[in-house]
C-alpha cells in the first residue's frame, strides 16, 4: 500500500517511466508508483501523459485536481477494480435501516469523542460537555447530537465569533483538509469493493461520495486540530506550505483497534470494517481515535 503524498505546485510535466512517476521541472525527480498514495495537482500548468493515469488506476493512487480557487475539485479513482464489487453493491443496496442506524451512531459517537479530545489537546474548555453528547448518541443519532456538538465545538475551538460558512483562512484550510481526506477515503472504499455514492446516512442523489462523507466524520477533528495549532500569520489565501501541511496530515498517527498507525492506513482499516458491515452485519466499525499531530515514523 502506498504511503507517500505527492503535491505539485509549480509547472511540471508528468510521465511514466517503467515503475516510477517522473516529474519534470527545473530538475527531474522520480517516485516509485508503489510508494504513492495520493497525487495533488496544484498548478494550472501541469501536463501528464495517459500512461500516468493508467498507472494511478493500476496502483490505486488517488489523483486530485484543484480548481480556480486551488481547492481540490475532483479526484481520479480506479474503476471498480475489486473482485467483490457487484456483490457488495447489492449488499449496500439491501442494508437494513436498523444496521445502518447503528453504524451511523458509532461513527458520530467517535466523531464527538475526537472533537472532545481535540479541545483537550488545544487546552480549550468544553471537553466534559462534548463527552456527555457522545455518551448520549442513540441509534441513528435521532437527537441530532452531531449538530448540537458541532455548534458548540467550533465556537469553543476557534472563538465565539467563528462562523463556519465565512470566507476566511481558517475555513479555507478546513475545507482543503477535508477534501483531501474525502478523496483518500473514496480511494479506500473503492479498493475494498465499495461504491462511494451509496451512503449509510448521506444520501444525496447529486453526491458521488456519500459513503466517504459518512466515514470522514471521525477524521475531521484531526484537520481541525492542525488548523487550530498552525493558524495563518495573516488572513488571505492558503500558501503552498499550508496546503502541503494539510496533505501531510494523511501521515499523522491515530489510534486504531489494530494499534497506532498513520491516518492513511487507518482509512484502509476503516473501509475494510465497512465491508464487514455489509458482508457480516457487523456495525462495530474500526474508527480512529485522535491522539495528536505526530507524523508516523516509517520502519526501516
Amino acid at each position: 500500500m502506498g504511503w507517500r503524498s505527492v503535491m505539485i505546485s509549480r509547472p511540471a510535466r508528468l510521465r511514466r517511466e517503467h515503475f516510477s512517476l517522473v516529474i519534470e521541472q527545473e530538475q527531474t525527480a522520480c517516485v516509485p508508483f508503489e510508494d504513492i498514495a495520493v497525487i495533488v495537482l496544484n498548478h494550472r500548468e501541469i501536463n501528464l501523459t495517459h500512461p500516468v493515469l493508467s498507472a494511478c488506476a493500476e496502483y490505486g493512487i488517488g489523483l486530485y485536481a484543484t480548481g480556480h480557487n486551488h481547492q481540490p475539485s475532483g479526484v481520479f479513482l480506479p474503476f471498480l477494480s475489486h473482485s467483490r464489487t457487484t456483490r457488495l453493491m447489492r449488499k449496500q443496496l439491501d442494508l437494513s435501516k436498523p444496521l445502518a442506524k447503528q453504524a451511523w451512531a458509532n461513527i458520530i459517537r467517535r466523531k464527538i469523542e475526537n472533537q472532545a479530545h481535540c479541545l483537550l489537546l488545544s487546552t480549550r474548555k468544553g471537553v466534559e460537555r462534548l463527552n456527555s453528547y457522545a455518551n448520549r448518541v442513540r441509534s441513528g443519532d435521532v437527537d441530532n447530537l452531531e449538530g448540537q456538538a458541532a455548534a458548540f465545538y467550533f465556537t469553543q475551538l476557534f472563538g465565539n465569533g467563528f462562523v463556519r460558512a465565512e470566507e476566511r483562512w481558517t475555513n479555507a484550510a478546513l475545507d482543503y483538509g477535508y477534501a483531501v481526506f474525502r478523496g483518500a477515503i473514496a480511494r479506500g472504499l473503492v479498493a475494498h469493493g465499495l461504491h462511494p455514492p451509496l451512503g449509510l446516512f448521506h444520501a444525496s442523489e447529486q453526491n458521488a461520495f456519500n459513503l466517504a462523507d459518512d466515514l470522514i466524520e471521525p477524521f475531521r477533528p484531526l484537520i481541525d486540530l492542525h488548523v487550530y495549532k498552525y493558524p495563518a500569520s495573516t488572513e488571505g489565501d492558503l500558501s503552498v506550505q499550508d496546503k502541503a501541511a494539510l496533505v501531510a496530515l494523511l501521515n499523522v498517527d491515530v489510534a486504531m483497534p489494530q494499534g497506532k498507525m498513520s491516518a492513511l492506513s487507518a482509512i484502509e482499516y476503516a473501509a475494510e470494517s465497512l465491508a464487514r458491515l455489509y458482508e457480516q452485519d457487523d456495525s462495530n466499525l474500526d474508527l480512529p481515535k485522535l491522539i495528536g499531530l505526530h507524523a508516523h515514523a516509517l520502519e526501516c
